[in-house]
């Protein structure tokens, strides 16, 4: 019975946070970014079209960059491209 009531906890709060993600995730943007040389392009989701990029350019950096130094370095490049979607 503790299991069964575990696992349906679970599934609620799972649900629950789906569905707060969904509402928040108002605009979704692709962006491209160079650093180094090397170039990444990501999608992220967002409450507005600056929470949107920001998710995307941090997405692309945890692939380009090595280390605390260069992520950093790395979120501050500006985009090759842009492009979101409401």
């Amino acid at each position: 019975m503790r299991v069964f009531v575990g696992i349906l906890l679970a599934l609620g709060f799972a649900t629950a946070l789906y569905f707060a993600t969904l509402a928040e995730a108002q605009v979704e943007c692709h962006v491209c970014l160079r650093f180094q040389g090397r170039v990444e392009c990501r999608e992220a989701a967002g409450a507005d079209r600056d929470a949107a990029v920001r998710g995307a350019v941090s997405n692309a950096c945890a692939l380009l960059a090595r280390g605390v130094t260069e992520a950093f370095r790395c979120d501050a490049t500006p985009p090759e491209s842009v492009s979101c979607e409401d």
